[in-house]
């Protein structure tokens, strides 16, 4: 392998199949992950996967990727518009990052458009579903090999 990357999943998603599919679609979380380990299979990457509904949790496996791997593709969820904390973990590890989101925020409720995470953020990836997943690490990968 190449080197590895982060998958960071936030709150709500360990619901994704259940949760508003209308908004979120049928696919599950362990869909989403298998799309993530096929794209980095694919670019001799190796994953490591965490999802959690706790800020904290999400905080402590960002920073403890610092040293372990090249870059990180981040779904903070709710997460994405309320944590300073989330923010400021991503900042101190200064790792390449892509976030994604499973819909379009930008149709969505007004406070949805705001990020914490997108300053820190070479690309994001908003409304494709669990595809977005795959472009997120495409994107990744190709920016650590460049």
């Amino acid at each position: 392998m190449t080197g590895r990357l982060l998958i960071v999943h936030g709150p709500n998603l360990n619901l994704l199949g259940t949760r508003e599919p209308a908004i979120y679609g049928p696919a599950t979380l362990e869909d989403a992950n298998e799309v993530c380990r096929a794209a980095a299979d694919a670019a001799d990457f190796a994953v490591d996967i965490v999802q959690s509904n706790h800020e904290g949790a999400l905080v402590d496996a960002i920073q403890a990727a610092q040293g372990t791997a090249e870059g990180i593709v981040i779904n903070p969820a709710a997460y994405t518009h309320t944590s300073v904390a989330i923010a400021d973990a991503l900042a101190a590890v200064g790792l390449p990052l892509v976030e994604v989101h499973l819909s379009n925020v930008h149709a969505r409720e007004p406070f949805r458009s705001h990020s914490y995470v997108s300053p820190h953020a070479s690309a994001v990836i908003a409304g494709a579903g669990i595809q977005g997943y795959r472009f997120a690490v495409e994107h990744l990968t190709a920016l650590l090999r460049d």
